[in-house]
């Protein structure tokens, strides 16, 4: 059943992480817009390879890639932020978000969007946050795992008995019931066999050779403390809801803050939607390739009115996105 699109007073723009990319994104809207066309070109330019090319036409094991992935659908999501700043400018309107939001990769995306970072400043921070990640991986093994039907309590304490040999904890809570967990190879096998015994709903090791968001990746939180040094942050021109602690970033030590820590620490998806409807958002975007971030926000809470940019349907090249055009008249 579609949801109904009401009039809105605050809106959210939410940035998705890596998982959502696929071959062929982009490509149809940079055919339609022209802002669109030019930060794939930027981004081209600033990454010094066909990024563009990459998204458009694959292949998709390098797309899949770590390195790839994570300046592919930063990029994505920016032409997409941009095409729509360009539609509302075409139409003489003008939105201005509540609240800007990222799902791990895509906080910095967001942060772009805020304007606490610079386009190119980003494309090259996610660029080397790829290469960090994978560096911090080949030194210190890890894996992730998909826990479905067990509470975040419950997941929690799972890693806190597995962890006697090693590090495993909470990587994602992305909505109740839905968890990811990370960690050394070890310890991750024993959470996975706790959470079959505790009956959880559905277990899965993700095909993925890095423990993220945990202490893992300490020393990629430190190569990008390093970079995030030589830039010059700004305050963002509307606040961040971080995925640590799900705060309110409104300055420049926050934005950089959480930059810095966010890979060795959880992404408390769940708590950071909570938070934005606590602080009035009514409506929910999701600017960038998929509709993750969109699925996740309905189960969350069906009743908040949310949207995927890029939905065939009812995205900003759908025809069901003029019902949320005129919400915002």
């Amino acid at each position: 059943m579609d949801q109904v699109v009401k009039p809105w007073r605050r809106l959210a723009l939410i940035f998705p992480g890596q998982g959502s990319q696929h071959v062929g994104m982009g490509e149809r809207l940079a055919k339609v817009s022209k802002a669109a066309r030019d930060v794939f070109k930027r981004a081209d330019e600033v990454l010094d390879m066909k990024i563009s090319k990459l998204c458009f036409e694959g292949p998709e094991e390098e797309l899949e890639s770590t390195i790839n992935q994570q300046p592919a659908t930063f990029v994505t999501s920016i032409a997409w932020l941009a095409a729509l700043q360009e539609r509302w400018a075409q139409l003489d309107r003008q939105i201005e978000p509540h609240l800007f939001a990222g799902h791990s990769l895509g906080e910095f995306t967001a942060a772009v969007a805020a304007g606490s970072l610079r386009f190119e400043e980003g494309a090259l921070l996610v660029k080397q946050r790829g290469i960090l990640m994978d560096e911090a991986g080949r030194e210190f093994p890890g894996g992730m795992a998909s826990i479905l039907g067990l509470s975040e309590q419950q997941v929690i304490e799972i890693c806190e008995e597995a962890s006697k040999e090693g590090y495993v904890g909470l990587a994602t809570s992305n909505c109740e019931g839905q968890t990811v967990i990370s960690g050394a190879l070890k310890p991750l096998k024993v959470a996975m066999e706790l959470a079959d015994k505790a009956r959880a709903r559905r277990v899965v090791r993700l095909p993925i050779s890095i423990g993220s968001h945990s202490p893992l990746m300490a020393k990629a939180s430190e190569g990008m403390n390093q970079l995030l040094q030589k830039l010059s942050l700004k305050d963002p021109e509307a606040p961040l809801v971080g995925n640590v602690n799900a705060d309110l970033l409104e300055t420049r030590p926050e934005v950089y803050g959480e930059l810095r820590d966010q890979l060795t620490a959880g992404v408390r998806w769940h708590r950071s939607v909570e938070e934005m409807k606590a602080q009035g958002v009514d409506l929910f975007v999701e600017i960038g390739p998929g509709n993750v971030l969109t699925r996740l926000v309905r189960r969350i809470d069906y009743e908040v009115n949310s949207l995927s940019i890029s939905d065939d349907y009812e995205g900003l090249l759908g025809e069901r996105f003029e019902l949320v055009e005129a919400a915002a008249q």
